[in-house]
């Protein structure tokens, strides 16, 4: 079990919404981030927890393929170590998802 390394992908947008065809890119792209397993922790922040360095790429990949046209998009890999010592200056952590890496099965 070692030698996993879990790190935490983000994804960090900021879309236009001004037509409705904006808003509806928007709405596809946050969907689609849902679908590939992506957690919101704020509005247009999400993250993923990874657990090998293929999924981070498998995770890149999928990201790249369905960015909308416009709008910024940008993603961040950081290890579990540096996710947990995350510093809350306002707020805390809420937990309403289970997302631990107790559930993995490693075969």
């Amino acid at each position: 079990m070692s030698s996993l390394r879990f790190m935490r992908i983000f994804v960090f947008f900021d879309l236009p919404t001004e037509t409705p065809e904006d808003r509806r890119q928007y709405r596809r792209f946050r969907k689609t981030l849902i679908r590939h397993g992506f957690l919101m922790m704020q509005e247009s922040v999400y993250c993923k927890l990874l657990t090998s360095p293929a999924a981070e790429q498998a995770a890149r990949h999928a990201v790249r393929r369905h960015k909308p046209a416009k709008g910024l998009v940008q993603l961040l890999t950081v290890t579990e170590k540096q996710f947990a010592n995350m510093e809350f200056l306002v707020g805390a952590w809420q937990n309403d998802v289970v997302d631990t890496t107790e559930r993995v099965i490693v075969l």
